[in-house]
């Protein structure tokens, strides 16, 4: 299963502390359960072409009662998670080393003396300073970017030509360029008017950006990466199955807000999931969900996300998130001081309120963002089997055999994701950001509180 995606309770927040680190990351799509294909053909997509009136044929369901995988993809998805685990703790070293390299090249006071030139304004020495560290630190992390599209390419998860790659790549720095503008001038601007607490200002305002990022993202970033079209008019059938469920979550999201999303020419994988806040919530399918899963298995995936919304995970998310920046900027505000005492003049960075000590307090919340990376997954696996169990109890009595259904759910994502069905334990402390694939088809099959007349904890 893919472990390293970024998901809503954690993103936009992650985002104001990082994205300057990794603005391709901007467009990563808030999902149920991302997974990608084992490279195995795969069925025509049910929309291209046909009208939206002709039924499309519903894959064949069956029988699960663990997770299980023929040896060549068994194989496969071994190798394939051994190559994730060694590269997210590569990538990590990686990304440390690209920001001590900016450091010892003495590249940031640079583009602060060409910045300071321009104009001895602050938000215009912003626009100079922020896109030129941004590209390069981009351009110095291309190769660990190329590599893992390369891998998912070779395992048939990645169908994305590398011109279409090499735009999206180039419009998530576009993306990045934007925020980082706004918020490293907001950084400066809070550092220089106050010296002592401008972790904590800086934090307050952290806060309703990473909100409003949530928002924003259906409506502006999404859109930037992939096409999205009414369900009603490519899935009739299965938008009248998901507003059943949507209706019995209690949850107001009209089958205008149901979107078909053309994945299908960029991945393999499998996804529905419910995005966006307020006005702009909505639940989106992919059109190679739609080709390769039952009407039921889709309603499934969809209701486990509908939990995400139900049992407030958004919004707790959002607060243990703004928590652990709030540790995370504190801990920045007390050791960046000795670390530019020391290698600040080495650096030809003048104090904390230079633009030139953003690599080096980059560094610092990267490391202790690292540290902190165990805990934000244990929470992200509490709500992901929370929301399982939502999901089983929204569809019950929807579906004949709830269970059944979300265990052929999680083992076709399984399948087409290459799911480790022995995940390496450390990997899954420090990465995984659900249940491993095997754990969570275990508890879909026992799962059942109504079996002696009792009712579910969540959907009564």
């Amino acid at each position: 299963m893919a472990k390293y995606r970024l998901k809503t309770i954690l993103v936009s927040t992650a985002i104001v502390a990082v994205s300057l680190l990794s603005g391709a990351r901007l467009h990563a799509r808030t999902v149920a359960a991302p997974v990608s294909s084992n490279g195995q053909e795969q069925p025509p997509s049910a929309n291209s072409g046909a009208s939206s009136s002709v039924a499309k044929p519903q894959p064949v369901e069956k029988k699960v009662t663990a997770y299980t995988l023929p040896p060549e993809t068994y194989k496969k998805a071994r190798d394939l998670s051994r190559i994730h685990f060694r590269f997210a703790l590569i990538s990590f070293v990686y990304g440390l080393f690209v920001l001590w390299l900016i450091l010892q090249l003495r590249l940031a006071p640079k583009y602060r003396d060409w910045a300071e030139k321009f104009s001895s304004k602050h938000w215009l020495q912003a626009v100079v300073f922020v896109p030129l560290f941004i590209l390069t630190s981009a351009v110095l992390g291309l190769p660990a970017d190329i590599y893992q599209n390369w891998v998912e390419r070779k395992f048939g998860i990645s169908v994305q030509g590398w011109g279409s790659w090499a735009w999206d790549w180039t419009k998530g720095q576009f993306l990045a360029i934007i925020l980082g503008i706004v918020l490293v001038s907001i950084l400066y601007v809070v550092i220089r008017n106050s010296p002592r607490r401008w972790w904590f200002y800086f934090w307050l305002i952290s806060l309703p950006v990473a909100v409003l990022l949530v928002f924003l993202q259906p409506l502006v970033v999404d859109p930037m990466f992939h096409k999205f079209e009414p369900l009603s008019q490519k899935d009739p059938a299965l938008t009248a199955s998901l507003e059943q469920m949507v209706q019995r979550a209690g949850e107001n999201i009209p089958p205008e807000r149901m979107f078909w999303m053309g994945a299908g020419e960029k991945t393999t994988g499998l996804n529905a999931y419910v995005t966006g806040l307020g006005a702009s919530k909505r639940i989106v399918v992919w059109d190679t969900t739609i080709a390769k899963m039952t009407t039921p298995q889709i309603v499934f995936v969809a209701g486990h996300e509908m939990g995400h919304y139900v049992l407030e995970h958004i919004w707790k998310g959002l607060a243990f998130a703004a928590v652990i920046l709030f540790v995370l900027f504190y801990l920045g505000y007390r050791t960046i001081g000795g670390v530019l005492a020391r290698w600040g003049s080495r650096w030809g960075i003048r104090g904390l309120n230079d633009w030139a000590s953003l690599p080096a307090l980059l560094l610092l919340l990267s490391i202790f963002g690292f540290i902190a990376g165990p805990i934000t997954s244990a929470f992200s696996r509490r709500d992901e089997h929370q929301a399982d169990q939502y999901g089983l109890e929204v569809t019950h009595g929807l579906t004949p055999d709830s269970g059944q259904i979300g265990a052929q759910a999680f083992q076709v994502l399984g399948e087409v994701d290459l799911a480790d069905p022995e995940p390496n334990p450390i990997d899954v402390f420090l990465f995984y950001s659900h249940p491993p694939i095997p754990d969570r088809i275990q508890f879909a099959l026992t799962y059942d509180p109504w079996a002696n007349g009792g009712s579910g904890e969540f959907v009564k």
